[in-house]
Parts: C-alpha cells; sequence; structure tokens
C-alpha cells in the first residue's frame, strides 16, 4: 500500500512538473526612486526626491501557454506607477503602459492585440541611451519628440513581428481608430525592420499618427503623454551598434515632422504650430568595466524648424548624458548621472528655455541636473 501511494505522488509531482512546462504566469516590475538637483527649473534651482528619472517604474504580468506544434498563447497586463505619490502614470487606466494578447508560432511569428509600443519603440529604442536596457529617461531627446523614450503607446492595435531569419527581422503595426464612420481619425500605423549579426544590430523604423492625442478615444488619446499632438506626425529613423570587447558604441538619426499641431493635456509648449520639425543626432557609448561597474553616455544634436500664425524659427539643442552605475546584484543597483542641455535660435519664442526630460522647462537656455537614485527589480 505504501508502494502505491508513493509511486501516485511520484505521478503527480510528473504531472505538475509538465503542466508547469506548458503554462506559465509571471509577476514582474522595476521600482527608481532618487534625489535630482537642477540648476534652473522656471527661474529656481531645485532639490527633489524624484520617480523614474532613468527607468519607468512599472509592474505587470506576463505569461505564456503551450498550445502544442510550436504554438504559444501570450499576453501581458502591465501598469506605470510613481512610487513618490503611489499614484498611476496614466490616470484612468488599471494597465496603462502595455495590455494585449496574442498568439506566438516559432515559424510564422507573434501576432498580439491592445495598447502597445510601436516600432520606433521597438526597433530604435535599444539602440538609443533614453530606451537601452532597463532606459534612462533624462536622455531622452528633447519633449521625446519621436517617442523614442516610449512616452506614449498605441491604444487598439494589431501587430506582427515576424521571425528571425538570417539575423533579420520585421514588424508592421496598425492602430484602429475605432470609430463610426471616421475610419482613419486618430489612426496610427508603424514598421520596422532591424538585423543583428555578431556585434552589429542595425534597425529602421517609420509611424505615423493621424489627429493623434487630440480626442479621448483612438489609437492615441489624450490621456498619454503627447508633447505635440497634431493633425498628422511622422516619424522615421535609423540606428546601429557595434559592440567590440566590453563597449558598445551606438549611433542614431530620426527625423519627426508635424502638421498643424494643438497644444494638448501633456503639453509643455503651450502654443500651435502650423508645421513643426525635428532631426535628432545621437551617438553614445556603453562601457562595462567590471560584472558589478559600467559607464554609459551620450552627445545629442537636436535641430528644430517651426512656422506658426505669430512666426517662425530654428530651434536647436545640443545635450550631453554621462552615467556610472554599479550593481549590488542583477536585481538592485546604485546610479550617479549628470545631464547638460543648451537650447538656442529660438529666443523670444517658447523654445527659448533648455528642457531635459522629465524635469520642467529652464527660464534660461541652459540647464543641467544631477540625480543619484537606487533602482531594484522583481
Amino acid at each position: 500500500m505504501k508502494n502505491k501511494i508513493i509511486v501516485g505522488v511520484a505521478a503527480l509531482s510528473v504531472f505538475a512538473t509538465t503542466a508547469h512546462a506548458q503554462s506559465s504566469v509571471t509577476l514582474y516590475g522595476l521600482i527608481d526612486s532618487g534625489i535630482v538637483y537642477t540648476n534652473n527649473q522656471g527661474g529656481s534651482s531645485t532639490w527633489q526626491e524624484q520617480s523614474s528619472m532613468l527607468s519607468n517604474e512599472v509592474w505587470g504580468l506576463k505569461g505564456s501557454e503551450d498550445l502544442g506544434g510550436s504554438l504559444h498563447a501570450i499576453f501581458r497586463l502591465e501598469n506605470g506607477f510613481n512610487i513618490q505619490n503611489g499614484r498611476t502614470t496614466y490616470s484612468g487606466t488599471m494597465f496603462g503602459r502595455q495590455a494585449y494578447v496574442g498568439l506566438q508560432s516559432d515559424k510564422y511569428g507573434t501576432l498580439t492585440l491592445g495598447r502597445q509600443y510601436d516600432a520606433v519603440v521597438d526597433d530604435l529604442g535599444a539602440i538609443a541611451l533614453a530606451n537601452y536596457g532597463d532606459g534612462n529617461n533624462l536622455a531622452a531627446h528633447p519633449f521625446d519628440n519621436d517617442n523614442v523614450d516610449d512616452s506614449f503607446y498605441i491604444n487598439n492595435s494589431a501587430k506582427y513581428v515576424s521571425p528571425t531569419y538570417n539575423g533579420l527581422q520585421g514588424e508592421a503595426q496598425y492602430g484602429f481608430s475605432n470609430a463610426a464612420g471616421a475610419f482613419s481619425n486618430n489612426r496610427a500605423y508603424s514598421a520596422g525592420v532591424t538585423y543583428s549579426n555578431g556585434p552589429i544590430n542595425l534597425a529602421a523604423a517609420y509611424l505615423q499618427l493621424n489627429n493623434g492625442g487630440l480626442t479621448a478615444s483612438g489609437a492615441l488619446t489624450s490621456n498619454d503623454f503627447v508633447s505635440f499632438p497634431a493633425a498628422r506626425q511622422r516619424v522615421m529613423g535609423v540606428g546601429g551598434n557595434y559592440a567590440f570587447g566590453p563597449t558598445i558604441v551606438g549611433l542614431l538619426w530620426t527625423h519627426t515632422l508635424l502638421d498643424n499641431t494643438q497644444p494638448g493635456a501633456n503639453s509643455v509648449i503651450l502654443q500651435p504650430f502650423n508645421t513643426l520639425h525635428f532631426d535628432n543626432y545621437e551617438v553614445n557609448v556603453r562601457y562595462t568595466m567590471t560584472p558589478s561597474i559600467s559607464f554609459a553616455g551620450a552627445y545629442t544634436f537636436t535641430q528644430g524648424a517651426f512656422d506658426s500664425d505669430t512666426g517662425s524659427a530654428n530651434p536647436k539643442w545640443h545635450q550631453v548624458t554621462l552615467m556610472a552605475d554599479y550593481s549590488f546584484s542583477k536585481r538592485t543597483d546604485v546610479y550617479l548621472e549628470g545631464v547638460y542641455q543648451h537650447a538656442y535660435g529660438a529666443g523670444g519664442t517658447a523654445f527659448e528655455g533648455a528642457y531635459i526630460n522629465g524635469l520642467s522647462q529652464s527660464s534660461t537656455g541652459n540647464q543641467v541636473a544631477a540625480t543619484v537614485g537606487i533602482r531594484t527589480r522583481f
């Protein structure tokens, strides 16, 4: 009788192990908090305790179920929050960062439906310092004008990502307006391609929004962090990085074109523009000195041009970012970072003041920020 019980328990253990291998759900998250000094925010220097200066604070659930034949059902539900006050990043949402479900095939690729990243974030974000690894929000291009730092996400979207073939992978996405009789109003679409071969990684991507961020519903809503809601926004870019030993060097160019912008709930510049353009040129370096110590830096030059009813100008920004990081473990690290930005070429306009991402605009053309913080993952 005892032997039968042992055999029965062993059989149940094998079954449980098999079931676990076929289906899994993972709870994950990241918390980032630190002290930030800024020499000028609205004319005054400030000391602040802030969250998400480098990495977006998130918690989420992701899962996969083996359906057989190399086919899996997958899902992700991800919430953004601020540890300083406990509030969600996107008001009125439970999973405001990502929320999707889909099918993944080793042979045919992945199809997902829901609120998702666009191709610019997926493909170019891995090259920019602002979105590499856990991200670096302070290093974003001015106003995150190209969304490389994933300030907003695409609702009602269907996205297909191909399998990787000889290092080449492509993706395409369409975000529905969901508006009866207005199919093209507040829709979005994006496409991208990446190539990886040994130390070389290359990427190109395109994103277009129609009336994105101007309404309460659609592919991009007024609740999202859109700096310049516009009748039409187009973003295109190419970039790549190369790894040699412990060093990775990256180059990135993005071009953003906006037509007929209107100030939105999250706009820093409260002025409409007939046309507004940005070109961002970035070079970055990452160096791993030891398994625990790493350094990173980036230089970005952004050239803008705008035309409005009150005039036109060609604002420009120089930005330098330097960072040092020490890891206590795979989960927890501390960091020290400094950012300097110089804005010029648009004196007497709303673009006159420097604006480091995540902070308030400077009253002058210069802004300096320094932060020390801690991150932990689970």
